[in-house]
């Protein structure tokens, strides 16, 4: 009935073996070694302040029988206070954090007292755990000056080999150091209920953001790492992107919260890009932009590296306010393979599933294998959308190139999407469209299918756009819109408050419908 997710010296997440969406059946409680430890709703919970290297049992009057767990052991546990931090939000709390860390033995960890840390960017090392309780905020400094930049490429003084650091938006330029930073690291662990505040609008990184000279700091940047695992933290209100893994693989974002105003600029909650092995599970969403974007790059990223990302699972997640709840792309030019969504809730999101991509993300810009399952849509404008004719981002985005309709050549900048099944979904409120699913006359979405999916319309609905492309009209109450798909199949779909045809559908080459 329950599984053990994740263990730390200090922490521990469960998840509830169930179909449903984010939340279980009702309000439970959990007891550790006999003594109630915490009440929780949703499908994931975790258990923090627990002692290293114990053995503990996990009991619930929702389950019968024990769950026994044992903590890991660690090699040191270091308070930051005892290196000069004082944790009062004025006092500038960098250097003495940072040489704390520096310090930490292999396997050690570095616990922070209630206060808040004022810090400047923070470079992270390998075997280490920073641990944020409750109480404890990790707070960015307002001085832009203390946000070094990063060069996209820098070239080998011997060899000549062109090496890679910094990135923006799926193209190798400089960045600003994101608040909390590792490069060629593995097994870095942050756990706890603290926060870590991006602290970005004190600093002025919303303002005027299409004219920054630099990309703007993420809130967690991990280039090239392996083995990187955020636990409980709230994570808010970052520059930009909140979590960035990049390149890396086996990374683990479980049981947090990601925040930022409606309003606020790219402030996509997790973002993985070019990475293998990516659990995102018990996590919840309330941002400014997307609530997970899985990218792997623009053109020139993708065609040197050829890396995808790769074996993703998003779990039992909550998404709130996102302009999409999970979106791939736009940035896929080395492709997005092999990706389970499943009992998720998306609430109030512009879209649930946004896919991203148009003419020159290149032939590596493959999309296939995917998979939505037990999914509940509240609120959300157009449930499923797939736009092969995205017009945003790139300097040609509004050229005849990218909006033609006319079937162009076949070549090295044309992407693909191979096969998508949503099923087992229920969509409440929506708005402009059940589905816009919109793929290129030379290069048709391969296959779609829809299956056990109830739509039903907002009776007060607004007309709006359900895809960002190039003469885009707005849409109220639409049915299923499908254009340039190879084979479409429909199983067992009801919609109630659609305006006009329930299906509307030009250039498939298959239709089934069950």
């Amino acid at each position: 009935m329950i599984k053990i997710l994740f263990t730390s010296s200090t922490s521990a997440c469960f998840e509830w073996q169930n179909d449903l969406p984010y939340y279980k059946d009702g309000e439970y409680e959990i007891y550790l070694d006999g003594q109630r430890a915490c009440v929780a709703s949703s499908n994931v919970f975790s258990l923090f302040d627990l002692t290293p290297n114990t053995k503990y049992t996990l009991t619930s009057p929702s389950f019968e029988g024990a769950l026994e767990f044992t903590t890991k052991a660690e090699t040191a546990a270091i308070n930051v206070r005892d290196f000069g931090a004082v944790g009062d939000g004025v006092h500038d709390d960098t250097s003495s954090v940072q040489t704390a860390i520096n310090c930490l033995p292999r396997g050690a960890r570095l616990y922070f007292p209630a206060g808040t840390y004022l810090v400047a960017p923070l470079c992270m090392k390998s075997h280490i755990t920073l641990d944020i309780p409750e109480g404890a905020v990790i707070l960015g400094s307002p001085d832009k000056s203390r946000y070094p930049v990063i060069p996209g490429t820098t070239v080998d003084m011997v060899s000549g080999e062109e090496h890679f650091f910094g990135t923006w938006e799926g193209n190798a330029v400089p960045m600003h150091q994101a608040l909390i930073f590792a490069e060629h690291a593995e097994d870095i662990t942050i756990v706890g209920r603290g926060m870590i505040n991006g602290n970005a609008p004190e600093a002025g990184w919303w303002i005027d953001v299409k004219n920054h000279p630099f990309g703007r700091p993420r809130l967690m940047f991990f280039n090239r790492c392996d083995g990187i695992r955020v636990h409980g933290i709230h994570a808010c209100d970052a520059a930009s992107w909140q979590m960035h893994p990049y390149f890396s693989s086996n990374v683990d974002f479980l049981d947090m919260f990601i925040s930022a105003p409606k309003d606020s600029p790219n402030t996509d909650a997790i973002d993985p890009e070019a990475c293998d092995r990516v659990d995102i599970i018990g996590c919840r969403f309330s941002v400014g932009d997307d609530c997970i974007a899985i990218k792997s790059g623009k053109i020139d990223i993708g065609r040197k590296f050829k890396k995808p990302a790769n074996r993703h699972t998003i779990r039992n997640c909550l998404m709130e306010f996102g302009h999409g709840a999970i979106t791939l792309g736009s940035e896929m030019a080395g492709g997005v393979t092999n990706l389970t969504v499943n009992r998720c809730v998306f609430r109030q999101t512009d879209r649930g599933l946004r896919i991203k991509s148009r003419r020159g993300r290149g032939k590596d810009a493959v999309i296939d294998g995917v998979v939505f399952e037990n999914i509940k849509m509240e609120g959300v404008l157009t449930p499923i959308v797939m736009n092969m004719w995205y017009n945003c981002c790139d300097p040609d985005r509004n050229s005849e190139y990218v909006w033609s309709r006319k079937a162009l050549p076949v070549d090295d900048r044309t992407p693909y999407l191979g096969k998508f099944t949503f099923k087992n979904m229920i969509c409440e409120d929506c708005e402009a469209a059940a589905c816009y699913c919109d793929g290129l006359p030379e290069r048709p979405i391969e296959e779609i299918n829809i299956e056990n999916i109830t739509f039903t319309f907002s009776p007060n609905a607004k007309p709006a756009r359900p895809a960002m492309r190039e003469f885009m009209e707005e849409f109220c109450r639409v049915g299923m819109y499908f254009d340039n798909v190879k084979r479409l199949v429909i199983s067992n779909v009801k919609l109630d408050g659609v305006i006009g045809d329930h299906l509307i559908i030009d250039h498939i080459g298959e239709l089934v419908q069950k």
